[in-house]
């Protein structure tokens, strides 16, 4: 199992994500285009393709110019039927390489929030085994409209589209649900400064909102990891090579 994973800034581990990976014997290759604008070179080397979040927004061409690029191997990773996962920034490039609307400062979502499954989520693989209102970690300001075809799976009070399926098993996630508890204990120390910005007195409020929320998005946040790794076909690279010979 081949598992190509876009970082888009540093700081972006994958927690959950990581140790599902790992369980499941995946081989990973890490691409850091933010640094090197390197992108993988086509769908066929790799099973399964993960874009992280990331402090810039999915417009953001003139400062990140392999943006373009990096939806559009989305796309073709989608069209293809393999498995795609992209969290926050990577979900709204997901929408973007399928066409749908990107909206730059829509609504700020910090902190631990309920989201709260659609009828189609409830069904969906990506959510199986959990509660149809859970806990997770949300990060951002930017949201998108869901994209043609697409099937909604999950949405919030806020911010409608939380979480979508675009294809076999393309999945996008506006919420940070690989954002354990030891993530986020991480990111209130190398992201100190942001925060205070955003939300001032919500560093003083994080202990008792950890002990409150943050082991129920820990099991939340492995089980879509484990859930979305079952979803990679490691056949399906041969599947299109036979369809196109």
């Amino acid at each position: 199992m081949r598992v190509a994973i876009v970082e888009n800034m540093k700081n972006t581990p994958l927690g959950p994500l990581g140790l599902a990976l790992a369980e499941a014997g995946a081989e990973i290759t890490y691409f850091r285009p933010y640094i090197d604008q390197k992108l993988p070179a086509g769908i066929f080397d790799h099973d399964a393709l993960v874009v992280l979040g990331g402090e810039q927004n999915a417009l953001d061409d003139a400062k990140h110019p392999y943006l373009p690029a990096l939806a559009r191997l989305m796309q073709r990773f989608t069209e293809s039927g393999k498995a795609v996962l992209g969290i926050c920034l990577g979900a709204q490039l997901l929408a973007r390489g399928h066409g749908a609307e990107n909206r730059l400062n829509f609504q700020l979502e910090f902190g631990w929030q309920p989201i709260e499954q659609t009828e189609d989520g409830k069904s969906d693989p990506l959510l199986a085994g959990l509660d149809a209102t859970f806990t997770t970690f949300e990060w951002h300001s930017d949201t998108f409209t869901l994209p043609a075809g697409a099937t909604r799976l999950a949405t919030g009070t806020l911010v409608e589209n939380q979480a979508f399926r675009v294809g076999r098993a393309a999945y996008g996630t506006q919420f940070h649900f690989e954002a354990s508890s030891g993530v986020v204990a991480d990111w209130t120390v190398d992201f100190e400064a942001s925060i205070r910005r955003m939300e001032p007195d919500w560093l003083e409020r994080y202990p008792a909102l950890a002990a409150e929320h943050a082991e129920k998005a820990d099991v939340t946040g492995l089980t879509i990891a484990r859930n979305w790794v079952r979803l990679i076909d490691v056949a399906t690279a041969d599947k299109q090579l036979v369809a196109s010979a």
